[in-house]
């Protein structure tokens, strides 16, 4: 089996676009979204101003027709890159090869299941009966951090 020979700057051509391919798709979706709800409303209104004097019509964004579809694809392109780039790192893929000095943790030894007993149907030892007895009495003397004395709150609020 023969295997193709490239020259260095064929490598170098592939692995620039290999490795700028995920920033690029951030710098275009910024500048797409900066010139869709920037700058092309300002151009917009400026256009409607020089040629009817007053500005009529508001700007429709472009990337919002067809239910903001370019903005879910672009949100899943950039997550899913953005995760593949984390595993990539994660695995030692990171500036030619390069290890990321991330060691994983040692496995964890998973503690034993707690034998099955029968339900116990008799009280608990720290259950205690609800006391119901009257809530205090309000205090009539609070006063505010302004100094002014504090409402009467009524004993019970009707609701």
């Amino acid at each position: 089996m023969s295997e193709e020979v490239k020259s260095a700057s064929e490598q170098k051509k592939e692995d620039w676009m290999n490795s700028k391919w995920r920033p690029m798709m951030g710098w275009m979706y910024m500048a797409v979204c900066s010139a869709d709800f920037i700058l092309f409303p300002v151009l917009w209104s400026v256009v409607q101003t020089v040629g009817h004097g007053s500005v009529n019509v508001q700007w429709q964004p472009i990337t919002l027709q067809g239910a903001g579809l370019f903005h879910i694809a672009m949100g899943a392109v950039l997550g899913i890159a953005a995760m593949g780039r984390t595993q990539e790192k994660l695995a030692g893929a990171n500036n030619g090869g390069a290890g990321s000095g991330y060691v994983s943790p040692p496995p964890v030894a998973a503690a034993p299941a707690p034998a099955f007993s029968a339900p116990s149907f008799a009280p608990s030892p720290a259950f205690s009966a609800p006391s119901f007895a009257p809530p205090p009495a309000p205090v009539d003397d609070i006063k505010m951090v302004n100094g002014k004395k504090a409402p009467v709150q009524p004993a019970f609020p009707e609701i």
